[in-house]
């Protein structure tokens, strides 16, 4: 028993030997760090006297609110709920409000008249165009410059997004100048989308309903 103590003591002094022979190796190697000194203090910040005694004002107000906080917040409430009302309510009486002042205006007819000088010279071209066989473009310049006509006469009216077709159907045109206007587009339409050339007779159609649309009588 003791031969055998004695081998057990021996073997552990042996361990402990060689435990702190790693732990010495471990403390001598450079380049683990076991020191882990204090984070340096941040500075300490220099706030201007303004600003500590809005910082006082500050908590003043709110030390003095403190005891009103729910009946502030109520408050609160109450004007918020009045406001989306209000806004609410605005919204429907200015829809209202609309219809009733479109109703009672009236469209009025044109006070200017088109100078027909510009309508004969713009039908010469046209007729240049037709007589060169070319009666898809001189039923485009048609359409075009039925559109400026539009345009002198009613400035404002138009607008970059309205189609030809729109145009047709605006209600501040005569309605003769819209069923004249309309036959053109279509006829222009058909040619531009519908690959369906022009003739002679649907051209003299075009001419026919471009005198109806530029002519003051139809405006009056």
């Amino acid at each position: 028993m003791a031969a055998g103590g004695g081998s057990d003591s021996a073997a552990g002094l042996a361990k402990v030997a060689e435990l702190r022979a790693m732990h010495a190796r471990l403390l001598g190697d450079r380049s683990l760090q076991f020191d882990f000194p204090g984070a340096a203090k941040p500075p300490q910040l220099n706030e201007p006297e303004w600003l500590q005694a809005l910082g006082r004002w500050i908590a003043g107000v709110t030390k003095w609110l403190a005891p009103y906080a729910v009946d502030l917040f109520w408050v609160g409430v109450a004007a918020a709920v009045g406001a989306v009302l209000f806004l609410i309510a605005r919204e429907i009486w200015g829809v209202r409000f609309a219809r009733r002042r479109r109703g009672a205006v009236r469209p009025r007819p044109a006070d200017w008249r088109p100078e027909t000088w510009k309508a004969r010279a713009l039908l010469e071209d046209a007729d240049r165009l037709a007589a060169a066989g070319r009666f898809d473009e001189a039923a485009r310049l048609l359409l075009t410059r039925s559109i400026d006509d539009i345009e002198d006469r009613r400035p404002r009216l138009l607008r970059p997004a309205l189609t030809a077709r729109d145009i047709a159907s605006l209600d501040a045109l005569p309605a003769a100048a819209r069923s004249a206007f309309a036959h053109i587009a279509a006829a222009v339409e058909h040619s531009l989308f519908g690959g369906r050339r022009l003739d002679a007779e649907t051209f003299a159609r075009c001419r026919a309903d471009y005198e109806a649309f530029a002519f003051p009588q139809v405006w009056a």
